[in-house]
């Protein structure tokens, strides 16, 4: 790396950051002084001060933010940059020297590269483990005030799981009502109690929910447990000491998530997570779910085609000053989010488009164009 390569990179990063904090300040200004109310409650509540729970609250949602915006904030920083190098005469200096655009712009776009990797390793495994923090809402910054639940079917067991609210961030569902499709001697066809909370396997169960306070079918204490497929499926304090008086444990692979009708903590978990969900037989996945994995797999790239394509904008012979090009450029971003929201639209609807290859149509399009942009700018 030569001298005017790490100036350059050093302007790309440090006008990438202002950037960045300056978005993130606009989001957390607007958003405290909004909710300033409920902040304060949560500091009073937990006994914090009022800037460690901000910090707390803030922290994930600026790595969210980071993920959603950093590949527009990097084709962003290129063209503040160049713009720069234009307006004090250095890139013209350059060019004169025999320096090409491509080699002049290189720093940056290995840069970019970087920071879409650390986009991708940010959303695969450190988001996943701030899905409850990202869940919370303006108005519940504790993030377990109950919400509606989506009853959902597992195909195996032949269980339909309903209740009547379920608390995300504790995984408890409020007043279940499990429906039984199966031959389930002793339990009339249902299940019904106070509460249910969401248990993860050990060796004492397989995954699923602990119900307590039954009390439909009565006198859950002497009905014996029930197998399927030679695994208890069904089990009571009749068969299993663990279980305490007046309780029944329900498994079933369909987890406290999958229950909520807000789907963010299934955007916010990681592509591993989503194929074994897809590939779990037990569980009815949506064409949008499907859709979602095959948008996860292509996002790298068609981030990294959205800041190739920008290249252009900043390589041309009219001298177009900054404010044209920033206008190019939010056109180039239009294009780019309308190809990508046509193709997500198609494939989750399942319309003339299967999810797989309404995930690759935008890459398809997208892919030739920025590699013949980027070829372009490394011979000028």
């Amino acid at each position: 790396m030569t001298q005017i390569d790490r100036y350059i990179l050093g302007l790309f990063l440090r006008t990438f950051l202002v950037c960045y904090v300056s978005v993130s300040g606009i989001f957390v200004v607007f958003h405290a002084f909004t909710n300033m109310t409920e902040l304060a409650e949560l500091a009073d509540a937990t006994g914090e001060g009022i800037s460690a729970v901000m910090l707390r609250f803030y922290g994930p949602y600026m790595l969210l933010l980071f993920d959603l915006t950093g590949a527009i904030i990097a084709l962003m920083a290129l063209l503040f940059v160049v713009g720069w190098l234009r307006r004090t005469g250095e890139l013209t200096s350059t060019l004169a020297a025999g320096v090409s655009h491509g080699r002049i712009f290189r720093a940056m776009i290995f840069a970019a590269l970087a920071i879409i990797m650390a986009q991708f390793a940010s959303r695969e495994f450190v988001l996943p483990g701030m899905r409850d923090a990202l869940s919370m809402k303006s108005k519940d910054l504790t993030g377990n005030e109950p919400q509606p639940i989506l009853p959902s079917y597992d195909k195996i067991r032949g269980i339909l799981l309903e209740g009547k609210s379920i608390r995300p961030r504790s995984k408890e569902i409020i007043a279940p009502s499990f429906r039984l499709d199966g031959d389930y001697a002793g339990f009339d066809g249902s299940i019904e109690a106070l509460s249910a909370q969401w248990m993860p396997a050990n060796d004492q169960h397989a995954e699923g929910y602990l119900m307590q306070g039954v009390h439909t079918p009565p006198a859950i204490d002497y009905i014996p447990s029930v197998e399927a497929f030679d695994e208890p499926v069904l089990m009571t304090a009749h068969d299993y000491s663990w279980i305490a008086s007046g309780e029944c444990f329900v498994s079933t692979p369909i987890n406290a998530e999958i229950l909520q009708t807000d789907q963010s903590s299934t955007r916010l978990c990681s592509s591993l997570s989503l194929f074994h969900r897809l590939r779990n037989p037990a569980v009815h996945n949506s064409m949008a779910t499907r859709m979602l994995l095959h948008e996860r797999l292509m996002r790298v790239p068609l981030d990294f085609s959205l800041f190739l394509l920008g290249l252009p904008l900043v390589v041309n012979r009219r001298g177009r000053n900054l404010f044209m090009m920033i206008g190019a450029a939010i056109g180039v971003v239009a294009i780019f989010f309308a190809l990508k929201m046509a193709g997500s639209a198609m494939g989750s609807s399942g319309y003339v488009l299967s999810p797989a290859l309404a995930a690759w149509m935008p890459m398809l399009v997208l892919g030739p164009i920025a590699y013949m942009r980027l070829r372009e700018v490394e011979t000028i």
